[in-house]
């Protein structure tokens, strides 16, 4: 037993019972020391604190680019204190905001959308002032991760110095990303940005909430897919006010041709726009930079044309209703979802509902009728 203690106690001193004495001929050395697995010469990470909101303001007038993207991080954030100094920095940034060309643009998954404005934004850049490219970037319904890629598509524009790109999560909430994507035009306009492309997820209704917050909106097609009668489809070719058929090149051009011809039969059949404006049907290849002027001076035209006709104020006051509209909704949405009675409540209901005791109709009824008794309706 006292042998046993000698063994542990050495054991414990050297960390290798193979040297104590009884073990003849063996031999275990100490080692090296292992370093500390953090760094001891780096610095403790310190943690920024928000700037003022005058002081954001004061920065995004002046063009900083930081400030303007922790403003637009701001607008993101779900945070209650964020989005409450978010809306303090917008209120002072409206009276210098809508001085911008708004220029909504979508297209089918894989239509060039990006690889167009790379080149779209280089021709207005060449032209003088600046450019804000806001994407919105589709999440994963699974993990609500995004890539957020769209900057490798835009190499030449990533790097231009008076190109603005910022890409967003629409965290499987379109109506809540366009909100934050009409607060983030104020905000880039207020910061000098005249030119503001909006990149549409190019699935589902994302293209409704960017229509109803731009001026100009740019419907990219593709020619020999095989699905000319899916583009020709009403819906988003009457929201389009002017349509370009991409990658007419090479071998393509005839095939971009026939498209062009096809679409532009087809908005014979449509009703006369509000703004009395025809959608004109152009090719180009944004890979090749190929009539990429031609695209432009449609945009050019348009918007001579909607500001003779009082058009393009007209719509501007119409989206400025329809966003406040539009939060009100989200707003009383939000207040509901978040009242403690009503999450109580809507556990015990989903029971009922689910073991067929009660139907989803009178389930539903009977919440809001406690949400409203409560007085708890008030945002």
């Amino acid at each position: 037993m006292e042998k046993e203690n000698n063994i542990h106690t050495h054991t414990v001193q050297h960390c290798h019972i193979e040297n104590d004495e009884q073990f003849a001929g063996l031999t275990v050395n100490v080692g090296v020391k292992q370093p500390p697995s953090v760094n001891p010469y780096m610095k403790p990470r310190v943690r920024r604190t928000m700037p003022a909101v005058g002081e954001i303001v004061e920065g995004i007038l002046r063009g900083d680019v930081t400030m303007l993207s922790r403003a637009v991080t701001l607008v993101e954030s779900v945070s209650p204190q964020h989005q409450s100094l978010a809306q303090e920095v917008i209120e002072k940034c409206l009276p210098y905001s809508g001085n911008s060309r708004r220029i909504g643009i979508t297209g089918v998954p894989g239509a060039g959308k990006s690889t167009s404005i790379d080149s779209f934004g280089l021709h207005v850049l060449k032209q003088g002032g600046k450019l804000a490219v806001l994407a919105i970037d589709p999440s994963s319904e699974r993990t609500k991760g995004s890539i957020l890629g769209d900057k490798t598509r835009m190499e030449r524009l990533a790097v231009h110095p008076s190109a603005f790109i910022r890409p967003s999560p629409s965290a499987g909430s379109l109506g809540g990303v366009a909100r934050k994507t009409r607060e983030t035009i104020v905000l880039c306009e207020a910061a000098g940005y005249n030119n503001i492309f909006v990149e549409t997820v190019g699935v589902g209704q994302s293209e409704t909430a960017v229509h109803s917050m731009v001026d100009f909106f740019l419907l990219i097609q593709l020619a020999g897919t095989g699905d000319e009668l899916q583009g020709i489809k009403r819906g988003i070719m009457e929201m389009a006010d002017g349509i370009v058929i991409n990658k007419a090149d090479g071998d393509n051009v005839d095939r971009a041709r026939l498209a062009q011809a096809q679409f532009r039969s087809a908005l014979h059949l449509f009703p006369p726009t509000q703004s009395g404006w025809i959608p004109e049907v152009l090719c180009y290849s944004g890979y090749y930079d190929l009539g990429i002027g031609e695209v432009w001076d449609m945009i050019d035209r348009y918007f001579e044309f909607s500001k003779s006709n009082g058009y393009f104020d007209t719509k501007r006051q119409q989206q400025a209703r329809y966003w406040m509209y539009e939060t009100i909704d989200e707003q009383l949405r939000r207040n509901f979802y978040n009242n403690p009675e009503v999450e109580r409540m809507l556990r015990e209901k989903e029971a009922r509902v689910l073991s067929n005791l009660q139907s989803s109709f009178t389930a539903a009824r009977d919440v809001l009728d406690c949400y409203y008794a409560a007085g708890k309706g008030s945002v």
